[in-house]
């Protein structure tokens, strides 16, 4: 059933995609010089559809890099109490192996 779900969301997607990479084939000149000169060093031509999945692509790799990023005080409040619980657990061994003592005042855990 999962499969199916996913063959029928990710067919369409593929075929929408195929279809603009299709219909944008045209060449655009992409200038990395902000200042608008004519200097062929700083622009590129390239097919559209490359232009488009490239900016795509850049802006995918950005939000993960800034999502990544605000979560990190999640991350680290993750690792404190991890810490925390292992040290709890050491604690409450100590307590049983020293319950379990012959002769000791507490009973066992």
């Amino acid at each position: 059933m999962k499969t199916l779900l996913k063959w029928l969301i990710l067919t369409p997607i593929a075929v929408i995609i195929v279809t603009f990479a299709i219909v944008n084939r045209q060449i655009v000149s992409v200038s990395f010089d902000p200042f608008g000169s004519t200097l062929s060093g700083m622009s590129i031509d390239l097919p559209l559809f490359i232009v488009m999945f490239g900016c795509a692509m850049i802006g995918v790799v950005a939000g993960s890099l800034a999502t990544w990023a605000a979560q990190g005080r999640h991350r680290r409040a993750l690792r404190d109490a991890r810490s925390d619980l292992a040290h709890l657990r050491e604690e409450a061994d100590r307590a049983r192996s020293f319950a379990a003592l012959p002769g000791s005042r507490h009973p066992p855990l």
